[in-house]
């Protein structure tokens, strides 16, 4: 003990390592301060998304500083250590707990998946009452309608993005999470209704109605010259807001492919009036996509008026996105 504080009472280990502690300090910053780091180009939102990850640094950095045995660079790491432990420390436990008056689930399927059957399959096994599929096409519906008929009596298909359900569905509309401005208001209907990527619904339960909105908002882009582009996504997320934001029902639930996770910036209006069921009875991030090795959780399940018992990730089917679970209370 003696020796290590009198290897620490002298100035050399304090010097080393100058470029190590300022980068241990960069990281603490831009863990802290993510919500202020500009968005041209798509930065602040592409640095969110990959935010959780940043953790893997201060190992890293840490092993260095020890290395060159720099004082100045461990202490700087405390920094980064702390204040991710205050972002993300609380999702590694499991908060999960009993009960649960419907389990629901939400899965993309992709376009491409080779075997919708099976993955229909999959799902209706799963014991969720409600059942959102996005990223539906016009010959894979045929097949999902036929094999999950046996355990969902209702459903309803608009465009991409369908809901199979145990209980009664009524007042099923679009809702256009692709157009805006003028030229979209011009635009015909039936014109959307094919590419269509968001409905709202309504559920009969025997305790009162729940609103329902399954959505699949666009796609990101990491572009050479332009940097991440969320444009398409954007408006997506900004149209789901005004419409959960407007819609006067007690219990509200969004089953979505967000594309982005939840701490992306574009998602602050829902985050602000909708709970993340992962965040609150999950363990862990829940990472969702891609499939064969989950780096975010671009999948939600969100609701408002009603309690998170449990949340998890189901297992994998033919798509690159894996699906979701969760139990509500009510």
């Amino acid at each position: 003990m003696r020796n290590a504080l009198r290897a620490c009472a002298r100035p050399e280990p304090w010097r080393r390592g100058p470029v190590l502690t300022a980068l241990a300090l960069l990281l603490g910053l831009v863990l802290l301060l993510h919500a202020t780091i500009t968005d041209h180009a798509g930065l602040g939102s592409l640095m969110e998304n990959v935010l959780p990850w940043l953790g893997l640094f201060v190992p890293l950095l840490l092993a260095v500083a020890c290395l060159r045995r720099s004082l100045a660079a461990v202490t700087a790491l405390l920094l980064p250590a702390v204040v991710w432990t205050a972002l993300f420390g609380g999702l590694l436990h499991d908060k999960s707990h009993p009960g649960g008056d419907l389990t629901v689930a939400t899965h993309n399927v992709g376009a491409a998946n080779p075997d919708p059957t099976a993955t229909a399959h999959t799902l209706a096994a799963s014991g969720a009452g409600l059942l959102a599929l996005e990223e539906l096409t016009p010959r894979a519906v045929p097949l999902y309608e036929r094999t999950l008929a046996p355990t969902y009596p209702y459903h309803a298909v608009l465009g991409t993005v369908g809901l199979w359900s145990k209980l009664p569905l009524s007042a099923t509309h679009p809702i256009d999470v692709m157009n805006h401005g003028p030229l979209a208001a011009a635009k015909p209907a039936a014109a959307k209704l094919p590419e269509n990527r968001a409905l709202h619904t309504t559920v009969t339960t025997p305790d009162g109605p729940l609103a329902v909105y399954v959505a699949h908002l666009g796609s990101v882009r990491l572009m050479p010259r332009t940097g991440f582009w969320t444009a398409s996504r954007d408006i997506g997320a900004a149209a789901l807001t005004k419409a959960v934001t407007a819609d006067p029902t007690p219990r509200v639930l969004l089953l979505a492919d967000l594309n982005g996770t939840w701490d992306d910036r574009a998602f602050a209006g829902l985050s602000a009036r909708l709970g993340s069921a992962q965040r609150t009875a999950g363990t862990g991030f829940g990472f969702t996509w891609p499939a064969a090795f989950p780096m975010a959780r671009i999948d939600q399940i969100l609701y408002r008026g009603m309690e998170a018992d449990r949340s998890w990730t189901l297992p994998g089917t033919g798509s690159d996105h894996l699906p979701i679970a969760a139990t509500l209370t009510w």
